[in-house]
């Protein structure tokens, strides 16, 4: 009995000098990691913080009815707008919604749900699909400009021809993350809906996609959020940096786009143009924002209800 309390008491003094030392040891390595990671967000948080206020002090006075209604102008700077751009980036973001999301849902459902991951055509698609969510976009562009506008498509320089191109590049993302959605769903929801005696696909369709939905909209919302942003592979494809007129509809006509018009403003040497530009980009910033909260809420929102 006195050997076990002296063995027990040992191994405490033991412990608990090696938690003392481990703990010493620890806190100075982590309160320098820690404070080297502060000063990095500080350092970001600032920039960013800078850059927006700046844009904001610069174009917050053109902020006006007349830049929603109006179109670009040369000469009446005063009064210039960016209505064409505006139309031209719904055309663009409709076109890459339709698109992209019954693809890389059902691209998502099938590699989670009947893939069969011992073939190596399956694992090479899903190696490509990681590949693909890194590749710089203004590949995906030269892509929509080889096979969309000029070759198999043979589209023209359209606005669906932009959005063929931006759902290519936001694809992999959408397919990635209504996957984790899929994979997140718990086994026993399947177990069960099968020992009902429902199909695969009654099982899919009833049960793992609802209790998937929050994520695959998330996923496709942020997605969007990275397409309404991007301006190089538009430049390729047509968007042109300057626009007189709105367009008819998404298959004909020269269009525009918000990032391009930004571009093209910001690129001239008139201080008014910078401004307009300023003021464009605060209007892009806000649609950003909005998209990401939206899909916040959703997310949220959904998932308490399931």
């Amino acid at each position: 009995m006195a050997t076990s309390k002296r063995t027990t008491m040992a191994v405490d003094a033991a412990k608990a000098t090696t938690q003392k030392l481990y703990k010493s040891g620890v806190d100075i390595k982590g309160e320098l990691f820690r404070a080297v990671l502060l000063l990095s967000i500080i350092v970001a948080v600032g920039m960013l913080g800078s850059l927006i206020a700046y844009v904001i002090w610069r174009g917050w006075d053109r902020l006006d009815w007349n830049l929603f209604v109006n179109n670009p102008s040369s000469i009446f700077l005063d009064t210039a707008g960016f209505a064409p751009a505006i139309v031209g980036t719904i055309y663009v973001m409709l076109g890459v919604l339709v698109t992209v999301v019954p693809i890389g849902v059902s691209a998502a459902i099938y590699l989670e749900e009947y893939a069969d991951r011992t073939r190596w055509y399956n694992r090479l698609v899903e190696v490509n699909i990681q590949n693909l969510a890194a590749v710089p976009s203004i590949v995906f562009g030269i892509l929509g400009l080889a096979f969309v506008v000029r070759g198999w498509l043979n589209l023209g320089f359209v606005a669906f021809a932009g959005s063929l191109t931006l759902a290519m590049m936001v694809l992999p993302t959408v397919i990635i993350a209504s996957r984790e959605a899929i994979r997140a769903v718990p086994p026993l929801i399947r177990q069960a809906s099968y020992g009902l005696g429902a199909t695969r696909w009654q099982t899919i369709r009833h049960n793992v996609l609802p209790a998937a939905t929050p994520g695959i909209i998330t996923g496709t919302i942020l997605a969007m959020s990275r397409a309404i942003g991007e301006t190089a592979p538009l430049l390729l494809v047509g968007a042109t940096t300057f626009v007189l007129f709105t367009p008819e509809s998404p298959f004909e006509g020269a269009y525009s786009a918000i990032p391009v018009q930004i571009f093209q403003w910001a690129a001239r040497p008139q201080d008014e143009f910078r401004i307009l530009a300023a003021a464009g980009a605060i209007v892009l910033l806000v649609l950003l924002l909005a998209m990401n909260s939206v899909a916040i809420w959703i997310r949220a929102r959904l998932t308490k209800d399931t």
